[in-house]
């Protein structure tokens, strides 16, 4: 399952890559952008930092101009040997020095800037200083959609991190819950994770019973019982790309009261699959899976939103969810995950990432979406 290693996004893509971005916030009415290490600094150069520093690394990108990335002297090498570095300018500076001087000698001094939502504020707060006539904006608010549109290769690797999951899950359904406590079994999803190429997990949740009814339960001491209602939600990267997918299985065979709750989720989570096609806003796919769920009379438990983009991490933009009309365009990559908690009792959650085609949408999971009995 891990398979032979798919081949590297070449300098040529990362250089394709920047300069959309520069010309989609030239569009939003920016003077640029600028990207502190995190996701967006992987997706637009390759180049990851080993280590959190408070020493200034920034990507400066503007219309019309070259890239540049900022990048204290030490740490150059590293970022020379980035996938993307061949699509841009190193400007290095040594400790002693001013990094913000440099990086002020880039910018419009009257310029607002999108900047990557993770940038310290030791560092925005100097840029400001630097630069008092300067404004910015996070780039969640700015430009949402900027990693939202996958290309065909981004697609197959988070097509390939979704069948590692599902192979995951193929697993885990052998083994034995009855009489196990929740971490146990999440400790055996990260591992099976790994085994099957991830190389991080970003979170196994595994709720047991009346924990199944929080949907960010964190796995804990209780101990599964016959009789349970299981909810599995487990991710991370492979291969630089992002998993997350949820199956609902059941110790020992359920009430019909619980057959008739995952049958109603799971009718939700096919609306909301179907409901997926280019044009149609974000909102129609909560609105198409949470119409299921409040016809059959269970609205009020159903108590988050139906999805949320998923790339170089695991959680972006887009969001399925009411007031979101953004069109879905061909490529946009999101989970479709409705729910059914039922406080005190049991929780039900099914999670496929879906991909919109050219006239319909693509589950990236494959594994049953009926209820799985395990032992």
């Amino acid at each position: 399952m891990t398979g032979t290693a798919p081949a590297p996004f070449t300098a040529d893509v990362y250089r394709a890559r920047m300069a959309r971005a520069a010309e989609t916030a030239a569009a939003a009415g920016l003077a640029g952008l600028l990207v502190a290490p995190g996701p967006d600094l992987v997706w637009l150069t390759g180049y990851a930092p080993t280590a959190e520093t408070e020493r200034l690394t920034l990507l400066v990108l503007a219309p019309g101009r070259d890239p540049v990335l900022v990048v204290p002297t030490l740490e150059a090498p590293d970022a020379a040997r980035a996938a993307g570095a061949g699509a841009l300018t190193l400007r290095d500076w040594t400790d002693g020095k001013d990094p913000y001087a440099v990086t002020a000698d880039l910018l419009d001094a009257g310029g607002t800037f999108g900047i990557s939502d993770n940038t310290w504020a030791l560092h925005l707060l100097a840029l400001q200083k630097a630069l008092p006539g300067t404004s910015y904006a996070a780039l969640t608010e700015a430009l949402p959609m900027l990693r939202a549109v996958k290309d065909p290769a981004e697609v197959e690797l988070l097509a390939a991190a979704a069948a590692a999951a599902d192979a995951a899950f193929e697993e885990i359904r052998t083994v034995r819950f009855a009489g196990r406590r929740e971490r146990e079994v999440g400790a055996d999803l990260a591992e099976l994770l790994r085994r099957f190429g991830h190389s991080q997990v970003d979170f196994t949740i595994v709720g047991s019973g009346p924990n199944g009814a929080d949907p960010h339960h964190e796995t804990g001491d209780r101990v599964i019982e016959h009789g349970d209602m299981v909810v599995l939600d487990f991710g991370g990267l492979k291969d630089g790309y992002g998993s997350d997918t949820t199956r609902t299985v059941h110790v020992g065979e359920p009430t019909d009261e619980e057959r008739r709750v995952h049958d109603v989720v799971r009718a939700a989570q096919q609306a909301g699959f179907e409901a997926v096609r280019p044009g149609a806003a974000c909102q129609d796919v909560d609105r198409a899976a949470r119409e299921v769920i409040t016809d059959a009379g269970y609205g009020e438990y159903f108590i988050h939103r139906t999805g949320h983009g998923i790339g170089v991490t695991t959680h972006e933009p887009p969001y399925m969810i009411e007031g979101e009309e953004q069109p879905l365009v061909p490529g946009m990559c999101f989970s479709v995950e409705p729910g059914i908690y039922l406080p005190g009792r049991f929780g039900v959650r099914i999670e496929d990432i879906v991909t919109v085609t050219e006239d319909a949408g693509r589950r990236l999971n494959d594994t049953t979406r009926e209820m799985v009995l395990v032992d």
